[in-house]
């Protein structure tokens, strides 16, 4: 049985006048082996059989034997064709794609300080790549997978950041790296649209928790569960006070299909939690959950009296437009996550 079931339900109860418009149709999905891409394959395939669509996704990855070996019941399905390409300059595959969403570029904190032009040619070459083949491939409507980063850093006193906040990165910064990128890249789909009459749709991704997340990059949460689940002690880097926010993945997945079939073109949506806590709070959290035992290690003393740095978005646009909620909460986002890791192991 697939350890994700009950999510994917969960996905398809939360979507389920959405999808009739896919029926017989194609989509193209690039990043389609990542950690958001992991999880379209998989609610798209679940979704597929069960309502009888008759669609048919093509996946895009630059290792598909590494996904069939972490997926095998996803590459073995008849409802999806794998692709080996580098989302700069694969080669277009020939037939019509009526949807497509673009979630390549790995946000890695690691590729960012030391491949910087290979992150930025990534973000750019291999978005304005996408949106070219959309364009002469039959595409109606286009998703973007953009980033909260787009804002830059949240000021202190602003507890949650809305779509209508103007701020930005500075340009002059290289950490601005990844963030740029992204506000560029989202200037292409406006070009685009405007320019090839693509309905562009544009998810601004904040963070997250669940199951394919890893549990030894720079994602703190995966990091934590990580720790319990091998029996260390949970280290924070820092002094534990930056705050931040995780929506699990099954409401991901529902917030992303839900922004590719329902949301205005050009209108942007953050995803993601307004239910925030600190890195310290998120520890003992994990460990109250996992493992209440569990030594929680802190590298630095946070100084008395300085303002926390936020990364946390206001979702209220998207709960007004399109009627989109936070319906699984974190603790057991953090259960879910942890079950799935000893099960897949």
């Amino acid at each position: 049985m697939n350890p994700l079931a009950n999510d994917l339900d969960h996905v398809l109860e939360h979507t389920s006048g959405l999808w009739e418009e896919l029926r017989d149709q194609n989509i193209f999905i690039t990043g389609g082996t990542g950690f958001f891409g992991t999880w379209l394959v998989e609610s798209f395939c679940w979704i597929n059989r069960i309502l009888n669509l008759n669609a048919h996704a093509t996946i895009l990855s630059r290792d598909p034997e590494r996904f069939a070996r972490k997926c095998s019941h996803l590459a073995t399905s008849p409802s999806i064709t794998l692709i080996t390409g580098d989302v700069r300059d694969f080669a277009f595959p020939k037939g019509d794609f009526q949807y497509f969403i673009h979630a390549a570029t790995e946000a890695s904190a690691k590729q960012a300080a030391e491949q910087p032009l290979a992150m930025l040619s990534t973000i750019l070459g291999g978005t304005e790549r996408a949106l070219s083949f959309a364009s002469t491939h039959g595409t109606k409507k286009f998703l973007l997978t953009s980033s909260g980063a787009v804002y830059g850093k949240q000021p202190s006193a602003m507890t949650h950041v809305s779509e209508s906040y103007t701020g930005a990165p500075d340009p002059l910064d290289p950490i601005s790296i990844y963030s740029e990128g992204k506000r560029t890249a989202e200037l292409l789909c406006t070009a685009y649209q405007n320019a090839r009459g693509l309905e562009c749709k544009i998810a601004r991704c904040w963070a997250f928790c669940g199951p394919h997340l890893p549990l030894d990059k720079h994602f703190a949460i995966g990091n934590f569960i990580g720790d319990v689940l091998a029996g260390r002690p949970i280290q924070i880097n820092g002094d534990g006070t930056p705050r931040r926010s995780y929506l699990y993945a099954a409401d991901l997945m529902i917030w992303l299909w839900t922004i590719l079939f329902k949301a205005p073109p050009l209108m942007a949506f953050n995803v993601g939690s307004e239910n925030d806590l600190s890195i310290l709070e998120l520890a003992q959290l994990v460990a109250a959950t996992l493992n209440p035992h569990t030594e929680i290690r802190i590298a630095t003393k946070a100084v008395h009296g300085r303002q926390p740095a936020r990364y946390v978005p206001s979702v209220k646009r998207a709960n007004e437009v399109l009627g989109l909620r936070e319906t699984i909460g974190l603790d057991e986002a953090i259960r879910r996550t942890a079950a799935c890791n000893k099960t897949l192991a």
